[in-house]
């Protein structure tokens, strides 16, 4: 059986406070293994989880739309949320 991959997108759409990367909401970075420039590594650390199960066809079962999922960073002072969406690879 074939596994299908997906591209994964990463966009900051929500915070409670400025982020201390400098992060603002609409950055966006595409997911590829490793840290995107200018991505913080804490953050990323925290959504690669998210990121593969997209990535390889996996779902989230509290989401309404199995090709998104929303996640924070662990920074408790500036709660960046986070919006993975998947599509499909060109």
């Amino acid at each position: 059986m074939e596994t299908k991959e997906y591209e994964v997108v990463i966009k900051l759409v929500g915070n409670q406070n400025p982020c201390h990367s400098g992060h603002q909401i609409g950055d966006e970075w595409v997911f590829n293994y490793m840290t995107p420039p200018g991505m913080c590594s804490l953050a990323f650390n925290a959504l690669y989880p998210f990121a593969m199960v997209l990535r390889f066809g996996g779902m989230f079962p509290w989401q309404d739309d199995p090709d998104v999922v929303q996640a924070s960073c662990p920074d408790g002072e500036v709660n960046n949320i986070f919006e993975l969406r998947r599509r499909p690879r060109q």
